[in-house]
């Protein structure tokens, strides 16, 4: 069998982001309970960034660094989203038109809440592994946003908004997988996957969300163990501690991250607190340091968290990465794969960290204003003319830098331009 996988991945995570904590002191939140969320920062999106420019800001990168014929193999497009732009035409033909992709190439949207990007990945592999057109690559991108304006809950739907502010986060994850997987070897068959009939959390409108968190936080930890348990079913001798060097997680945020691995911890390997503890900081606090700073980007969260696990991980062998993908609804899957050191040089190359870096940090005010003026672009907008003078700074700060952002919607077509 041939070898398939990730072969490049890039991050974007936005132009500009704020600090939670702050956040959590203006909102007059109860700062203990909310360190437990473990979040740092949130990408904020700006009005001329939406699902298509966070996409296309991530996948330019893996696609600049290509040949004219290694491009010209790229045959499958998938954007993988819960924020989608249109009940018909996909994003994908946007994506694949400003990324100046060739023609012959199938392009299509995947909905399954945050599992959406798992979902496109494991579509793309099993392309790959089909081999009905040799040497081809399918570039997959999980692209989301959160504007956070949430829905009436009504008496059922009653996620506590006040502490899902801070996590929803904006941004994208590019994955090119092809059969030369420098990045990602996939465990080919190693696939536990678990779903069922929820309502954790929905989007009931276009633009806005409900929930209830105790219901998701349940339903993802009944699924982070019965996924597991139908991998190590399929996987002989698979042991939750001792198989995976890394493991990484669908995150929301890192407090459910922490929650899910000491539930496991306890259950699949009898550990102490202290054990898990520190288990913990090895295994699973490297897939975390992205995720912390993006906050929730719903199909690609598996991916920024797989993204941290590599650049930051030890890698002076080759080692196994364990996956846990959730989407509300409900899906779930845990796959795993390997990384070797060369890998982790060859993803490096993309500097997430550095580019994380270098956002605009945001001001309360400034961050007021965007909340105001997150109504501008909405699901179906039929004309509209970009601000780019709502925040200055912010755009300037990405001046030159060759990014894709939103200038107009002209019947209810979107036009972009690079800056």
């Amino acid at each position: 069998m041939i070898s398939v996988g990730i072969e490049a991945m890039n991050v974007f995570g936005g132009t500009a982001y704020l600090n939670v904590m702050e956040l959590a002191k203006y909102r007059n939140l109860d700062t203990a309970r909310f360190e437990n969320l473990l979040m740092k920062e949130k990408t904020v999106a700006l009005p001329c960034e939406d699902p298509v420019t966070n996409a296309v800001n991530a996948a330019k990168p893996i696609v600049d660094s290509l040949s004219q014929a290694e491009k010209d193999r790229i045959e499958l497009v998938i954007t993988c989203t819960e924020s989608g732009i249109d009940f018909g035409k996909s994003m994908s033909t946007y994506i694949h038109h400003y990324l100046g992709l060739n023609r012959n190439c199938r392009l299509f949207e995947i909905k399954q809440a945050c599992f959406s990007g798992t979902a496109g990945f494991q579509m793309a592999v099993n392309f790959i592994l089909s081999r009905t057109s040799p040497g081809a690559k399918a570039l997959v991108i999980a692209t989301d946003i959160s504007r956070f304006l949430a829905a009436d809950g009504g008496e059922a739907l009653t996620e506590d908004w006040s502490f899902a502010e801070p996590s929803s986060g904006a941004g994208a994850v590019a994955l090119l997988v092809s059969e030369t997987p420098y990045v990602f070897q996939v465990d080919v068959g190693a696939n536990g996957y678990y779903g069922y009939e929820v309502m954790d959390t929905c989007r009931p409108v276009p633009d806005s969300e409900a929930g209830d968190a105790d219901l998701s936080l349940l339903s993802y930890l009944d699924c982070c163990e019965n996924a597991f348990l139908e991998y190590q079913k399929r996987v002989t001798g698979a042991d939750y501690r001792e198989a995976f060097q890394y493991l990484v997680f669908h995150t929301p945020f890192g407090g459910m991250v922490k929650g899910a691995h000491r539930a496991m911890m306890r259950k699949m390997a009898q550990a102490k607190p202290a054990e898990i503890e520190t288990d913990f900081q090895q295994r699973v606090v490297p897939g975390l340091l992205y995720c912390q700073r993006v906050g929730n980007i719903m199909g690609g969260a598996v991916f920024l968290s797989l993204a941290s696990a590599i650049d930051n991980g030890r890698f002076e062998t080759s080692k196994r990465i364990g996956c846990f993908s959730y989407g509300s609804g409900c899906c779930s899957e845990f796959y795993s794969g390997i990384v070797t050191p060369q890998g982790q040089e060859r993803q490096r190359r993309f500097e997430i960290g550095n580019r994380l870096n270098e956002r605009y940090p945001l001001s309360i005010a400034e961050y007021e204003t965007l909340l105001a003026g997150s109504g501008a672009v909405k699901f179906g907008t039929r004309n509209m003319q970009t601000d780019f003078e709502l925040i200055p700074e912010a755009i300037a700060s990405s001046r030159g830098k060759g990014r894709l952002f939103l200038e107009r919607i002209n019947e209810f077509h979107r036009e972009y331009r690079w800056m």
